[in-house]
């Protein structure tokens, strides 16, 4: 894959999509490799300014997920330090983004991994699955049930635990509250050291028919 180079487009070709707006929401990218927060800083009919807190991907072509769980296709164009400009592949309706229409599951940005990790409950250790992760809390697949309530520690891989309760359980899947929020900038630390670039992606992305091009 040729590398990305800095600044490839000039200024006012960043610029040429009508009814440029500032956002400032919180949204993800979904790589090849996974999963990954990003702020959204402004969006035109033709693309948007992303700025990312950690390395940018190598992958040119990505997904950016709203919180509502709606899918744009993307290509990078270019990437100036923290941010980057992306272009999607026809013409969007802004004030339809920027509206962020829900049928009622718009939720924090959560991040689907799929990454094994332990989790202590009652002084045992027991081996689970990590489903999704945000600044709050979890999901994880223990293969047995806890009680809601009960009060556990994550065990991330090289990272320090998190105390959490459970607050939530569906069959062997767990909702956990973490006692301490991540910050965003630590959240999307831990998303790249769990799911690192070039790395097959642990979470498939949705089948292409389900993201918005146009």
């Amino acid at each position: 894959m040729a590398a990305m180079v800095k600044r490839q487009e000039q200024p006012a070709e960043r610029r040429e999509g009508a009814r440029q707006r500032l956002l400032m929401r919180v949204a993800k990218l979904r790589c090849e490799s996974g999963e990954y927060p990003c702020i959204m800083h402004d969006v035109s009919e033709t693309g948007t300014r992303l700025r990312l807190l950690h390395a940018h991907p190598p992958d040119t072509h990505m997904y950016l997920e709203l919180a509502n769980g709606e899918l744009f296709a993307l290509e990078r164009r270019w990437i100036d330090g923290d941010f980057a400009g992306f272009r999607f592949p026809g013409p969007i309706d802004v004030d339809e983004l920027i509206l962020e229409q829900s049928d009622g599951t718009r939720r924090p940005v959560r991040l689907r991994m799929g990454v094994p990790v332990d989790l202590v409950a009652d002084g045992t250790r027991r081996s689970a699955q990590l489903v999704d992760l945000s600044r709050h809390g979890a999901c994880v697949d223990l293969g047995e049930r806890l009680a809601v309530g009960s009060s556990v520690r994550l065990e991330l891989p090289g990272h320090a635990p998190r105390f959490a309760y459970v607050c939530w359980r569906r069959h062997c899947h767990h909702g956990l509250a973490f006692q301490e929020a991540f910050t965003l900038e630590a959240l999307a630390r831990l998303a790249v050291a769990l799911q690192p670039f070039g790395q097959d992606s642990l979470a498939p992305v949705d089948p292409v028919p389900h993201a918005r091009s146009a």
